[in-house]
């Protein structure tokens, strides 16, 4: 019988019993079953980042062939960021209350149809409302999946398997650099979002069997069911074999409301500056590396290759962060690449040599892929207690994707007035805030327990 059927069979009567999830999950090997929820989550992942950069490719090609406009063009991002704005809000209350399974579905869903219907849009218009529908299911893919899978990874390497994760996301980034300079010539932009479309339908399909996460169940009184699946994963995992789960302390409960009282909000407002600077550094300047470059007398074709060699650096960057994340623990990690990019930031806009800013680029961006691998996959969900996760990491997705609303227009006014080294500077102060606020407020997750991260007090 499977883990979901299983499940199912189980009343939710039982709900006195203490099922010690958490406890019982985290001392558990890494085995097939962790593998295959990561490959499942991942690879809905994965489309997410492909299509988070497709509008790049695809905007250039529609307006060669007079599909839209300029203005329409900046509809297109414009809508793409409010619906992951909206759609990273609405996810985390969706997957609190009806659970980190039906959420996950019902957004890639979403995306996977939106994405179609972008694929066949008669006009602009359209397209951009289709986008729209994407960027819900963009904005609620990071919330729900880096979540999910932080509540199923014992600790020990829950820093290492989320920042993969994290790899796996970026590295749609080269993908769709490739794949649109080859598919857009031969068949057209339109293509670009069947690929997105007919790779996320076939993974809904495949994550049908995924279970819902015992930690959630737990919380909601459904012991019953949360048992039925902590027992079918220990059986998959080694079953006698197992070492004994350590007792846990009790861990008190919390209420949405409570994210903004005097022991959640700390974290809250951590976990939204962290995202509104990873969020304007992508957006504010790693997207915006092609026109840095032609503005500075770079030709077209130079740009996007030099762009296309320093993209690399994500996928590597996210790695470095795999490795260091339960070596060096989270605070050091990100003080420590927060440091490297305002170093490599401050060298960046003094250079000429071709050769030598690519070279110092590539570094910069992967101190910045580090960052991201850290505070999108790993950090941010550690923060917060299982009953309120969702909802507070869309809270603080919501201000982190709000940023990018308002940080292109900041960068188009500093690099008009003062070049890239206005748009490096204010890269610059926004990591010394971050630097700052996670030395006052972070907390040290590596090789701890969820519920040990809870706070008492």
């Amino acid at each position: 019988m499977s883990v979901v059927a299983e499940a199912g069979a189980v009343t939710a009567a039982t709900t006195s019993i203490s099922v010690q999830s958490g406890a019982r999950l985290d001392r558990l090997p890494i085995s097939a079953f962790h593998k295959r929820i990561f490959w499942l989550i991942g690879a809905g992942m994965f489309f997410d980042g492909y299509d988070l950069y497709v509008g790049t490719s695809v905007l250039g090609a529609t307006l060669a062939s007079k599909f839209s406009t300029l203005a329409q063009n900046a509809q297109f991002v414009s809508f793409t960021f409010f619906g992951m704005t909206v759609g990273a809000l609405v996810a985390g209350f969706l997957g609190d209350a009806y659970g980190r399974r039906f959420t996950y579905q019902f957004n890639l869903l979403l995306f996977g149809i939106a994405s179609l219907g972008a694929a066949v849009a008669p006009s602009m218009e359209w397209l951009v409302a289709a986008r729209f529908l994407m960027g819900l299911g963009l904005g609620a893919e990071i919330v729900v999946g880096y979540s999910s899978l932080t509540e199923f990874v014992p600790p020990a390497s829950r820093g290492k398997w989320l920042a993969l994760m994290a790899m796996i996301v970026v590295s749609g980034l080269p993908a769709t650099i490739l794949l649109a300079s080859i598919l857009i010539p031969l068949v057209g932009w339109r293509a670009m979002f069947v690929i997105a479309g007919v790779g996320a339908l076939i993974v809904w399909y495949l994550r049908k069997s995924l279970p819902e996460s015992p930690r959630w169940l737990e919380s909601k009184g459904r012991a019953g069911e949360a048992e039925a699946l902590v027992a079918e994963i220990e059986r998959e995992c080694g079953g006698a074999s197992l070492p004994p789960a350590r007792a846990a302390a009790p861990v008190r409960s919390y209420a949405v409301t409570e994210l903004f009282g005097p022991v959640l909000l700390p974290r809250l407002i951590l976990g939204s500056i962290v995202l509104i600077v990873i969020n304007t550094l992508i957006f504010g300047f790693v997207t915006w590396l092609p026109t840095f470059f032609v503005q500075q007398g770079v030709t077209l074709t130079k740009s996007f290759a030099y762009t296309l060699i320093m993209s690399f650096a994500a996928p590597i960057g996210c790695a470095l962060g795999a490795f260091l994340a339960d070596r060096l623990g989270r605070r050091m990690t990100i003080v420590s690449a927060s440091v490297s990019t305002i170093v490599f930031g401050l060298i960046y806009p003094m250079l000429a040599e071709p050769v030598a800013f690519v070279a110092i680029g590539f570094c910069l961006l992967l101190s910045i892929y580090v960052l991201v691998a850290l505070l999108y996959g790993v950090y941010t969900p550690e923060l917060f207690p299982t009953e309120v996760r969702l909802r507070a990491n869309g809270i603080c997705n919501m201000l982190g994707r709000g940023a990018t609303i308002v940080s292109p227009f900041m960068v188009v006014g500093l690099f008009k007035s003062y070049g890239v080294s206005g748009v490096t500077s204010l890269m610059v102060g926004l990591l010394a805030i971050q630097i700052a606020a996670v030395l006052a407020w972070g907390i040290e997750p590596a090789k701890r327990g969820l519920e040990e991260l809870s706070p008492q007090d």
